[in-house]
């Protein structure tokens, strides 16, 4: 995509600026990343979209890229993030929006859904299927289990900042180790620290080379603090969304497409059946083949072919 043919916001709203790429014209679609992304990893996705029909609207995260960093951890719950995309919506003078989100950027997807089904219309989540709030959340569990390697709590962590500051050697090693192109003996393992994503990537990630570079520029220039408050204010959201949100249904439609080799997977995954009675208009639950944590980026035809046949049954 022609950085020059999308159109950069930098919206003040909810306390801080926001980056946001805006591409295309008709339905609105917002395009939400995760952790550790910039805007730029959705490249294919605003093409494929802003060519058939739909206008892109694809923000740095709070704490990402040209968007700004507040340095509290508990700045960076979905109540915030949610709010941030309500902020632009508002500024763009956009009534409701339909929602694309990856890793975190599907969490954020998911909440907004939850909490203001007036302004979202619909969710398609990559890499992170629907998990109901409740008692005990799933971090509860992970601590009562005993998994105490898990790598969440590593990430929130003080000297995580540090353990990912260079960025030229974590983010292709991150990219690596968590792609189905890692082999199948090494590739990252969420509650096995040998198989961490901060080893080495053992040479260039050519799958994704123009965006790498992108990020790697990005990442050096703003650190990580930002994106790994994002781990440190899970427990902080848990604890009032596990009250408040206990039970609740996306009536949205929505859809799911997962990587079939993504090391989260390991959390263990609820299958289309299980998602059901809390996902009652779930359109589609996909799983690529031979495919890791970054199916837009390792498989973006696929992803693009997808979303757009679900994105054209809303219509």
């Amino acid at each position: 995509m022609d950085r020059l043919k999308a159109r950069h916001h930098h919206i003040k709203t909810n306390g801080i600026n926001l980056h946001v790429v805006d591409a295309g014209q008709g339905t609105p679609v917002f395009l939400l990343h995760g952790f550790p992304a910039i805007w730029s990893s959705w490249r294919a996705q605003i093409d494929g979209l802003s060519q058939a029909g739909y206008r892109v609207l694809v923000p740095d995260m709070r704490g990402y890229g040209e968007s700004d960093t507040p340095q509290a951890p508990d700045l960076y719950t979905p109540f915030h993030t949610v709010g941030d995309l309500i902020g632009v919506l508002d500024h763009l003078d956009i009534e409701r929006s339909a929602l694309v989100g990856h890793d975190f950027g599907a969490d954020i997807a998911w909440n907004a859904a939850l909490m203001r089904p007036d302004r979202f219309s619909a969710v398609f989540s990559i890499s992170i299927p629907f998990h109901p709030h409740g008692w005990p959340h799933f971090l509860g569990k992970v601590r009562t289990a005993g998994a105490l390697d898990f790598y969440m709590f590593r990430q929130m962590q003080p000297e995580a900042d540090a353990e990912w500051s260079d960025a030229k050697t974590t983010i292709p090693a991150m990219y690596h180790w968590t792609s189905g192109y890692a082999s199948l003996d090494e590739r990252w393992d969420p509650f096995d620290p040998q198989k961490g994503f901060l080893r080495p990537a053992p040479g260039p990630i050519g799958w994704a080379s123009d965006y790498i570079d992108d990020a790697i520029a990005a990442f050096a220039r703003t650190g990580f603090h930002g994106p790994l408050n994002y781990y440190r204010a899970i427990d902080t959201f848990l604890d009032v969304a596990s009250g408040v949100f206990a039970g609740a249904i996306v009536r949205q439609p929505s859809a799911i497409l997962m990587g079939e080799l993504d090391g989260l997977n390991a959390l263990g995954l609820p299958d289309e059946q299980n998602s059901k009675p809390f996902l009652p208009n779930l359109r589609e639950y996909a799983i690529l083949e031979g495919v890791g944590h970054w199916p837009q980026l390792e498989a973006p035809e696929a992803v693009n072919n997808h979303l757009l046949a679900f994105l054209k049954s809303l219509e």
